[in-house]
């Protein structure tokens, strides 16, 4: 009996080993295949989020908020002072304040920023948030040429490449508004079109110092659609200079601005009482023609800190109404008036140490250079509130507090020409003497 049974347990323990061997390998193969799938898992998780992250890395989100109080001379004078009088401010240095207000708190500018950037190609889309609304102020895509990467279109609502001012950021401009050529011959500073742009590489050599923007726009700014079949020419071309022993550089353009305004009559008025009544003039086109000269100088040559020189200058044709000089962004609906006018500014920046800034701005506008002021509502002239010249001058000082932090206190002279003493009409008798507009700015800047 005994060994029967030790007969058997020889026969049967190598199959029951031989199964359990057979088990052990497939629990291990199951094992193995749910960790491959699990790092198969993994990896495929780690591709996605690679993609994501890839993509993300593209995206830049910037932008910057400007808070401040602004006491005007007019409407009450500073800090509810007794000075009293009318307001000229209109659209310059941040808008004009209303009736019976001197002092006021706004948001100026509340800008945030999306820009996609993939190798060649840039997309960028701002808006602005203040308490009248929220606006569009960049919505653009630009490609640049794969082979020398010097060449680019850009196409969309963006900057007018004339000048210096309007392509100078409001964020790192150190006065709180642009000069008053600006915001009457640009206004919103964006328009709605498209442009190419070439910027030689230092591979370029001697190439490399120019610059050349160029585009063909609506013509009626940033926020109205085209209203006619007239398109505007508008570039810059530009040098920078640099003059590393003498520790200056200087950038400097020129630039032009070629449209056309449609009069709905057939008078145009010129100059101070000059009319032409032709009969053909009645919708066809009249030049908005400008032609500009800008040039900053940078140098870091006094022991308290670097300092900046800029100058431009504006001059050609701007059609417009008797009261009103700034281009339209819509077919007008009064006779035209045709002036030839002239803008310019000096401004001086002066670094003093790494947070500190002082400035100064000399500003002068001439919408009517043929004529003087004083014909305005003279008797049998024909002259409007369009054709007042005006002079600013601006002092300020800035403080960086940090990287992101800039505080600003800024106070603009502004002095009108006079009108005619013998004018008779409401609306221009204020201006028989210089109104009561001065402004002062105290602004807080975030940045990022």
């Amino acid at each position: 009996m005994l060994k029967r049974a030790i007969i058997f347990a020889l026969i049967i323990l190598p199959a029951i080993n031989t199964r359990a061997q057979d088990t052990s390998r497939d629990d291990a193969n199951e094992k193995v295949a749910e960790v491959k799938e699990a790092i198969n898992g993994i990896n495929e998780t780690i591709a996605e989020m690679k993609t994501r992250l890839d993509a993300l890395s593209k995206i830049k989100l910037s932008g910057y908020i400007q808070a401040q109080l602004t006491s005007s001379s007019g409407a009450g004078g500073f800090a509810g002072s007794m000075i009293s009088g009318p307001t000229a401010v209109g659209n310059f240095q941040g808008g004009a304040l209303a009736k019976d207000v001197s002092t006021r708190f706004s948001v100026r500018r509340g800008r945030l920023k999306v820009t996609y950037g993939a190798d060649i190609t840039e997309y960028v889309l701002q808006i602005d948030v203040t308490q009248s609304g929220v606006g569009i102020k960049d919505a653009y895509a630009t490609i640049k040429d794969p082979w020398l990467r010097t060449f680019s279109l850009t196409a969309g609502v963006f900057d007018r490449p004339f000048g210096f001012e309007i392509m100078y950021s409001s964020g790192r401009r150190e006065m709180p508004e642009r000069t008053r050529m600006y915001p009457t011959l640009f206004p919103g500073e964006r328009e709605l079109g498209i442009k190419i742009e070439a910027n030689p590489t230092e591979m370029m050599g001697f190439l490399s110092l120019f610059n050349l923007k160029l585009g063909v726009f609506n013509g009626t700014g940033p926020n109205a659609n085209e209203v006619d079949n007239m398109k505007d020419v508008i570039g810059r071309f530009g040098a920078s200079l640099p003059f590393v022993e003498q520790n200056i550089a200087i950038d400097a353009g020129v630039s032009i601005y070629a449209g056309g305004i449609k009069s709905p009559t057939k008078y145009i008025y010129k100059k101070i009482n000059e009319i032409d009544s032709t009969q053909s003039n009645k919708g066809a086109f009249f030049g908005r023609n400008y032609i500009g000269f800008d040039a900053q100088i940078y140098a870091d040559l006094l022991p308290i800190g670097g300092s900046s020189l800029r100058f431009e200058a504006i001059t050609g044709q701007q059609p417009g109404t008797k009261d009103d000089n700034r281009s339209p962004s819509s077919l007008l609906s009064t006779d035209m008036y045709l002036r030839n006018f002239l803008g310019y500014y000096f401004a001086l920046i002066q670094n003093v140490g790494l947070q500190h800034q002082f400035v100064a701005r000399y500003d002068q506008f001439y919408p009517n250079k043929d004529a003087n002021s004083k014909h305005i509502g003279a008797p049998e002239s024909k002259m409007g509130l369009g054709d007042l010249a005006y002079t600013t001058i601006g002092i300020g000082w800035v403080y960086y507090y940090d990287a992101n932090v800039k505080f600003v206190l800024y106070y603009d002279m502004i002095t009108n020409d006079k009108v005619s003493p013998l004018t008779t009409n409401a609306t221009y008798k204020p201006y028989k003497d210089d109104i009561k507009d001065d402004i002062f700015t105290f602004r807080v800047q975030y940045r990022f």
